[in-house]
C-alpha cells in the first residue's frame, strides 16, 4: 500500500489520495461526509459538494494523505519554510517541502504535509498510521 496513489477528478479539480500517508484522523469524513465516506466504494465522491468546498476541506487533511492535483507531485519548488507541530496525543505534523530519510537510507520527498510517528508503535514508520489512538498515547 506504500506506493498506492488514487486520483478522483471532476472538471479541473483532482483530489489525490495516498493511503500510506493517512493517519485516520477522520477530518475529511467529519468535515464533508457527502464527499468522503469510508463506508462506500469509491470512498471519494466529488459529486457530493461544490468543488470549492471540497478543495477547502482537503486543505484540512493533517497528514497530507489528501491533496489537490499538483500538490502531491514530486519535484515542485521548495516551500519557503517547514513547520513542525506536535499534535496533542498524536503525531508530529510537518508542513512544507520535506525530505524524509527512511530506515533503508532512501529519501522520500513530501510536499504539503506529513505526519511522523511519535508513539513508536506505527507499522508504517517513520510515518504515523493512527496507532497512537489504539494504545492511548498521551505525550
Amino acid at each position: 500500500m506504500r506506493d498506492v496513489v488514487k486520483r478522483y477528478t471532476r472538471g479541473d479539480v483532482t483530489v489525490v489520495w495516498q493511503p500510506a500517508r493517512c493517519i485516520h484522523s477522520q477530518v475529511c469524513f467529519h468535515g464533508l461526509p457527502s464527499v468522503f465516506d469510508p463506508r462506500k466504494r469509491p470512498w471519494v465522491d466529488l459529486e457530493g459538494a461544490e468543488l470549492a468546498v471540497i478543495v477547502e476541506q482537503v486543505k484540512h487533511c493533517p497528514s497530507g494523505a489528501l491533496s489537490i492535483g499538483a500538490a502531491a507531485v514530486p519535484g515542485l519548488p521548495p516551500a519557503a519554510a517547514v513547520t513542525v507541530e506536535p499534535q496533542p496525543k498524536g503525531p508530529l505534523l510537518m508542513r512544507g517541502e520535506i525530505d524524509v530519510r527512511l530506515a533503508d537510507g532512501t529519501v522520500e520527498r513530501r510536499s504539503g504535509s506529513c505526519a511522523l510517528c511519535r508513539c513508536g508503535h506505527s507499522s508504517n514508520k517513520p510515518y504515523c498510521d493512527g496507532t497512537h489512538k489504539k494504545i492511548g498515547f498521551e505525550a
